[in-house]
């Protein structure tokens, strides 16, 4: 199945649709998809959608909106191994061995999220703007300290997620030993179905899916990889995220970004010239075989609104 959040001509708000024979199936009510999750499921939501349609609309004649417009919270992993080396490379470091003990993730902006044809804009301040190009997957079923074993069983569908970077704040603020912040804070894209796991099957290979990942910039191939070259499961990632606390209806598990997956990448094997960081005006397309595509303009950012200057106070140094 592939469902979809959209706006119609005869909707008043947004509304869940169901695919189905080429058509939109309109839910009826007001609940949004993590809301149907969490209530009558999938199937029960589907089979209300077949039987009694609040509407049925061509894709063509709605805009999609991103399948979960606001999620409960979305964690991106970095689950790459490819990615890993070559963009810590680029960082000037070298991967920890950490990392080939438990998959990591950070938390990004739930209110950032934006739709598959949403244009972008800039983080202020940024003159290293850049796309990842990554599938989510979308929590069904709540659950905690998951199995590895079993923790797909909780998986509600795929989307395709872009992650967009600026790599001159997230380099600068990950000095302060936290995570990416405002590197990472002014938007989210999503493709604009969520495709249940049942489609991908057939596809499954090593610890992913034998599905392609591409992505151009103003027309030009940049990115190429695969889903099935993922060195962390979507089952490892969801059962270290659910160690200790509750994955909800909703929540968003990003993959992180396949190899070759972004500029900072692509920059550091090929150099800058070919591949120089995004500016207004760019057209970016990001396709995963079988799930689905994102394609975004890119817009100047805001202007950046200055903090005060301040010296160190001595306090720190015990002074």
């Amino acid at each position: 199945m592939r469902w979809a959040t959209y706006r119609s001509a005869r909707s008043v708000g947004p509304r869940i649709g169901l695919l189905h024979e080429g058509e939109l199936r309109g839910v009826r009510g007001n609940a949004s998809l993590a809301e149907l999750l969490a209530g009558v499921g999938l199937e029960g939501a589907a089979s209300s959608a077949l039987a009694d349609p609040a509407e049925v609309v061509s894709p063509d004649e709605v805009r999609l909106l991103a399948p979960i417009p606001r999620p409960p919270s979305i964690r991106d992993f970095m689950a790459f191994e490819n990615h890993v080396v070559t963009s810590m490379r680029a960082l000037g470091r070298e991967v920890d061995p950490g990392w080939y003990e438990a998959p990591v993730f950070y938390f990004t902006n739930p209110a950032a999220t934006r739709g598959p044809y949403e244009p972008v804009p800039i983080a202020p301040g940024s003159a290293a703007f850049d796309y990842e190009l990554e599938v989510a997957a979308v929590i069904g079923r709540a659950g905690s300290d998951l199995h590895p074993d079993r923790a797909e069983q909780h998986i509600a569908g795929y989307v395709v997620l872009c992650d967009w970077s600026a790599r001159d704040l997230q380099e600068h603020e990950m000095l302060q030993s936290l995570g990416p912040a405002k590197g990472k804070d002014t938007a989210t894209s999503f493709s604009g179905y969520l495709v249940t796991p049942d489609e991908l099957e057939p596809f499954r290979r090593d610890n992913g899916f034998d599905l392609a990942m591409t992505a151009s910039v103003n027309g030009m191939p940049y990115s190429r990889g695969s889903l099935a070259e993922l060195y962390w499961s979507f089952g490892e990632m969801l059962a270290y995220a659910s160690r200790g606390t509750t994955l909800l209806p909703g929540d968003v598990i990003g993959s992180g970004t396949v190899g070759t997956g972004c500029i900072l990448e692509l920059a550091r094997v090929h150099g800058a010239a070919a591949y120089p960081w995004l500016r207004p005006g760019d057209e970016v397309h990001l396709a995963v075989e079988s799930i689905g595509s994102i394609d975004a303009t890119i817009r100047a950012g805001a202007d950046v609104i200055p903090l005060p200057a301040r010296a160190a106070s001595g306090r720190a140094s015990g002074r």
